[in-house]
């Protein structure tokens, strides 16, 4: 599984971080950044100083930075999901605490999902933060779950022409839609599984967890942790 890496250089985490989170969620001020990274105002100044003269931030009329022209062409057209962040985290950390394994958040864009938030377990062996990256909606537990929303024929026309086998997914799809939970077992990375349940059309919540921990035996455990957590979130919103 992908984790921070050991030699990590921390002012350079931060400043990748703070890039993709001007990217995704759109207009930040210094104690919103601070707040976020975990850092102290000024470290949030100097962050922004620095994408700022690098092109990768720039501050609008009401003195909030932006991403700047090195990132908006790389921008989804989704981006913007600050609100639905800022709703599910309580929730999150409740599943955690609850499962005691690391859940994520996650939004569909096209065919494939953002996760845009993720509460870490504090187990030693853990599945780590993914919030920012991107994955194949067919192969990811959420973003199953997400697709087999989609009626068949849109899901024929996505993936037609490309590597996938249509037949094969749909088939996966509909076994989706009858038990309302997706599940991903190393499909998108060695040693990690994770099952993922529905918000709304778009948005979805999962638990990852190293594969060693999986148990099929506890699967309706974790589906119901996850059907209340969705609810809740949805709740909220």
């Amino acid at each position: 599984m992908r984790n921070k890496p050991a030699y990590g250089i921390e002012s350079v985490d931060h400043a990748l971080r703070l890039a993709v989170l001007l990217q995704r969620e759109g207009p930040q001020r210094v104690t919103d950044v601070a707040e976020r990274l975990g850092v102290a105002r000024s470290t949030a100044h100097r962050l922004l100083a620095m994408l700022v003269y690098h092109d990768f931030a720039e501050q609008d009329s009401d003195r909030r930075y932006i991403a700047g022209p090195a990132l908006r062409g790389t921008l989804p057209a989704d981006a913007g999901h600050e609100h639905l962040r800022a709703a599910a985290l309580p929730h999150l950390r409740t599943l955690v605490e609850r499962s005691g394994e690391t859940a994520n958040l996650t939004v569909l864009l096209g065919d494939q999902v953002l996760f845009i938030a993720t509460v870490e377990c504090t187990h030693v062996l853990r599945v780590g933060d993914r919030e920012g990256r991107t994955l194949p909606a067919h192969l990811t537990s959420g973003g199953k779950v997400l697709l087999a929303r989609r009626p068949p024929a849109e899901i024929a026309a996505a993936y037609a022409g490309t590597a996938v086998d249509v037949p094969a997914l749909q088939r996966a799809l509909r076994q989706v839609r009858k038990q309302e939970f997706g599940v991903n077992n190393q499909a998108t990375e060695a040693g990690v599984t994770a099952i993922g349940c529905a918000i709304t059309d778009t948005a979805a919540v999962s638990l990852a967890m190293p594969t060693a921990r999986y148990s099929r035996d506890r699967v309706p455990e974790w589906v119901a942790l996850l059907r209340e957590t969705a609810e809740r979130i949805a709740g909220t919103l």
